[in-house]
């Protein structure tokens, strides 16, 4: 069984290359050219700046860089409606998974934001020693 603290790392990274291999695949158009510069910039800004964050200097930091992480994957998704929508690839069905994915990704992060922030919170409400 993979070790969970690398699980929502690992997915970003995997994420990344899906991307990539999606940009590959968009049409060389004026309209493909342009959807592919943005999405390779939020495509795969994620999963750089969950490494960020891993690296956090405090608790506050860290959930500063989710939240930009979680915006980026909030952009994919957009990019990604707008491929399906001007029929940039074909058949759309190409784009399901990719779809799914960025979705529990989207859920992953919030998650973890919250879940930083509830943490946080304990950490200032909590007696001093």
């Amino acid at each position: 069984m993979a070790d969970n603290k690398f699980d929502l790392e690992d997915r970003l990274v995997e994420f990344s290359c899906r991307i990539i291999g999606l940009v590959e695949a968009l049409p060389a158009t004026r309209a493909g050219n342009y959807i592919a510069a943005q999405l390779i910039r939020c495509g795969l800004a994620p999963a750089l700046l969950y490494g960020e964050a891993q690296g956090a200097e405090s608790r506050a930091d860290f959930i500063h860089k989710m939240k930009i992480c979680l915006k980026e994957l909030k952009e994919t998704r957009v990019c990604l409606k707008v491929i399906a929508k001007a029929k940039l690839i074909v058949p759309i069905e190409k784009l399901v998974n990719i779809k799914s994915e960025n979705e529990q990704l989207v859920s992953k992060v919030a998650k973890s934001i919250e879940t930083a922030k509830k943490n946080l919170n304990s950490e200032k409400n909590s007696p001093k020693e």
